[in-house]
């Protein structure tokens, strides 16, 4: 169970954020020097070297992202130069990439991104390149949710690169597409011009995310404990019934792949952030299961949102980096391991620096949007769960400080099932490896961080869109 320091403070994370960003800038010209594009995306790291990974091309995103955030913290127009140069050569296929659930992720992180510091006086940019900028996102989240299976009841979910069949937990983070495409006044045009609105999709999925991938302590079956998630849930796709949980990078459907439980985590908590600044009008005949107003809605957020907070308080280790899946068989060869800190050089399972960074966003969003309610004592709980992640992952042993290591944090997990990361010489697990989208959330989790020490507008994805 999380140790939660109930002193630390952001301010006091203020040189750990600040060193964090200077490594951050001298691994992004490295890889800027050594990356050949005609590989593909990077996706996570082999003996300190950026490899790719042909699954689907989700990383590349990130790849640009991360020197866009790195000019949004410290300034250096160097690296929004870099970033946005690469955004307008590489990123087009993704805004009409019709194979994946991943349009929240490389979009979102890079004509999002730039379209938010293009709103906030950022950068000035071509007259017309706004323009630009908001004709990519509203194609992408109108292209994410095209992807969609429709389930009895008004349910439905935009499926994995899996197939219909299949939805990710993942995928509640792409609804980010959708709600600034939403935002900038788009809509999906369907069969015979049918206008599908783009908020009514986010709320149809995450409904149906939290019915089937999130558990509440019901009795939904033997291993329903309130606050685990699934990663994945399976359809039949004939007549739109469930058929039964499943996980492709975690070790079983019945125990929890923690990153995710990460994605899930900041996912809705972020969209509590997103539906509470919506006009109350925008919900009008909205109706998803007992949810049919704007209040109802964000209550079924919060109740998603702290129930996946409070199971990772209490099965991850004292210090706020998880072990890569709750019931993974070598943790109970691992005495007491919830009861300090994570090791991430064991001999049994590996940890995931990236869940961590991931869920401390989410804890202090979450944190934060309850403190905004009044309810200070909850929101003080994750927020401060979120500054104690966050002050163990930007230290050693997960901060990079070895100058010939492309990434920035290290120790993070891409697919343990299939033994796709590195094992190094004379161990018996993966450690010691970065990923792409790990490094990019560790830089998106310092810049929010920044933001609040700062004083400065509170970071949003959707705000100023």
């Amino acid at each position: 169970m999380i140790k939660i320091d109930e002193k630390i403070t952001p301010r006091g994370l203020e040189n750990k954020i600040l060193k964090m960003f200077e490594i951050s800038a001298e691994k992004i010209d490295r890889l800027n020097k050594t990356w050949n594009f005609e590989n593909g995306s990077p996706v996570f790291t082999v003996h300190g070297s950026f490899t790719t990974r042909g699954w689907t091309e989700w990383t590349q995103g990130f790849q640009f992202g991360s020197e866009i955030l790195q000019f949004d913290a410290t300034s250096d127009k160097k690296y929004l130069e870099s970033g946005r140069d690469k955004v307008f050569r590489f990123m087009a296929p993704h805004i009409s990439h019709t194979g994946v659930h991943d349009h929240g992720f490389n979009n979102v992180s890079t004509y999002g991104n730039l379209l938010r510091l293009r709103n906030a006086n950022g950068f000035r940019g071509d007259a017309r390149e706004k323009d630009f900028y908001e004709l990519a996102i509203k194609l992408s989240g109108a292209v994410q949710a095209a992807r969609w299976t429709p389930l009895p009841n008004g349910l439905g979910y935009v499926y994995s690169f899996n197939g219909p069949h299949s939805l990710f937990a993942d995928t509640i983070r792409s609804m980010r597409a959708l709600a600034l495409g939403h935002k900038l006044g788009h809509h999906l045009l369907g069969e015979n011009d049918e206008k599908i609105n783009l908020l009514k999709r986010i709320l149809q999925h995450a409904e149906t995310t939290a019915r089937y991938n999130v558990y509440f302590g019901e009795g939904r079956d033997i291993y329903d404990l309130r606050g685990r998630v699934a990663h994945e849930s399976i359809f039949n796709i004939n007549n739109g019934s469930y058929r039964c949980p499943n996980s492709q990078q975690g070790y079983s459907p019945f125990s929890t792949w923690t990153r995710g439980l990460a994605w899930i985590l900041l996912g809705y908590s972020e969209q509590l952030e997103f539906l509470q600044a919506l006009p109350e009008e925008q919900f009008t005949g909205i109706t998803i299961g007992p949810c049919d107003t704007k209040q109802a809605f964000l209550d079924r957020f919060l109740q998603v949102s702290t129930a996946v907070a409070d199971f990772y308080l209490k099965n991850t280790p004292a210090d706020g980096i998880p072990y890569w899946d709750t019931g993974a068989p070598g943790l109970a060869y691992l005495p007491d391991h919830l009861d300090k800190a994570a090791d991430p050089f064991n001999d049994l399972e590996p940890v995931d620096s990236s869940a961590a960074g991931i869920a401390a966003q989410g804890m202090l969003r979450l944190g934060q949007f309850l403190q905004n309610k009044g309810l200070e004592v909850a929101g003080t709980k994750y927020f401060q769960a979120g500054l104690t992640i966050a002050n163990t992952l930007f230290d050693r042993p997960y901060l990079s400080i070895d100058d010939d290591h492309e990434g920035l944090i290290l120790h993070s997990v891409y697919h343990r099932p299939n033994g796709w990361d590195y094992i190094p010489e004379n161990r018996k697990v993966p450690c010691g490896e970065s990923s792409m989208w790990g490094d990019y959330h560790a830089r998106e989790l310092g810049l929010y961080l920044l933001r609040i020490i700062d004083g400065g507008p509170y970071y949003t994805f959707f705000d100023p869109i």
